[in-house]
């Protein structure tokens, strides 16, 4: 029987800030394919809120992990964009990290999965903020993660056109007001389980 690893990279978005560890998009995504009958141990995660690109290249660098994942999804950029770093910078940094999950995959690019990173701006934390601005910039930053996932031939997953429904309900929210809830991560995991399902299916 084969078990299948997972590895997470990212930020507070991955680690499902404000909410319990099991209702993290990472691990509800486990529990989906575990009820599709695909056997996977519970996902390594190398994550923490306020993480930018750079910070967690240093964390996967200095963090032991296994050789190499069955699995590996990669969520990172909305605190470079937080903190204003320039698009040409994070796609440097985005394409270094991308080529460390690939690595980590043992080079099977099919077998990496890219999501977008969430609009912040929609939500009520950013009551006050320029939340044109952030949109537009999410976007940039978005055009970018797709434009490496398609060069490296990666899997990218849009999951910010969901979000964006969501993004102000209570329901979808956490208790901050800014991280998403439980059940806005469920359709995450959702996408990314149907996505880990078609890609393993067409390798058999």
């Amino acid at each position: 029987m084969k078990i299948y690893s997972y590895l997470a990279l990212g930020d507070s978005y991955t680690i499902g800030e404000q909410v319990k560890l099991a209702q993290s998009f990472p691990y509800q995504t486990v529990q989906m394919l575990r009820n599709r009958e695909l056997h996977v141990s519970a996902p390594e995660i190398i994550a923490t809120s306020g993480w930018t690109t750079s910070e967690l290249k240093v964390a996967i660098e200095n963090t032991q992990l296994l050789p190499s994942y069955n699995l590996v999804s990669l969520l990172i950029g909305v605190n470079n964009q937080y903190w204003g770093k320039s698009a040409e910078e994070f796609r440097t940094h985005f394409r270094t990290l991308l080529e460390m999950a690939i690595k980590f995959a043992e080079g099977n690019s099919n077998h990496v999965f890219v999501l977008s990173i969430p609009d912040w701006g929609v939500t009520p934390f950013a009551a006050d903020r320029n939340c044109k601005k952030i949109a537009e910039e999410i976007d940039l930053y978005n055009f970018i993660c797709q434009a490496e996932a398609d060069y490296y031939q990666t899997n990218y997953i849009d999951i910010t056109s969901l979000q964006r429904q969501h993004g102000n309900e209570e329901a979808f929210l956490a208790g901050d007001n800014l991280h998403p809830s439980g059940k806005e991560y469920f359709g995450w995991a959702e996408q990314l389980s149907d996505k880990i399902m078609t890609v393993l299916e067409k390798s058999f």
